[in-house]
């Protein structure tokens, strides 16, 4: 099931289909090796839901929202 970023639940993983970010965000993600083909896990998100904690490749990379939206998944 193909889903934007912001779907995927605390425990669940994902693997990254598209980055439709701006290039700017999207060449930071790159560096920390959030491109398509990576699986990435959500590990939390925070009360409000406007920031979510992900883990991929080792690291744990904190986003928020309206930025995992442009970011298709699979999973």
């Amino acid at each position: 099931m193909e889903t934007s970023l912001d779907a995927i639940r605390p425990g669940k993983q994902a693997v990254v289909i598209q980055v439709n970010t701006e290039e700017a965000l999207r060449r930071r993600l790159r560096d920390f090796g959030l491109v398509p083909g990576t699986k990435v896990s959500c590990r939390y998100r925070s009360p409000w839901g406007d920031v979510t904690a992900l883990s991929l490749r080792g690291s744990v990379l904190a986003m928020r929202t309206k930025d995992l939206r442009k970011i298709r998944v699979r999973g």
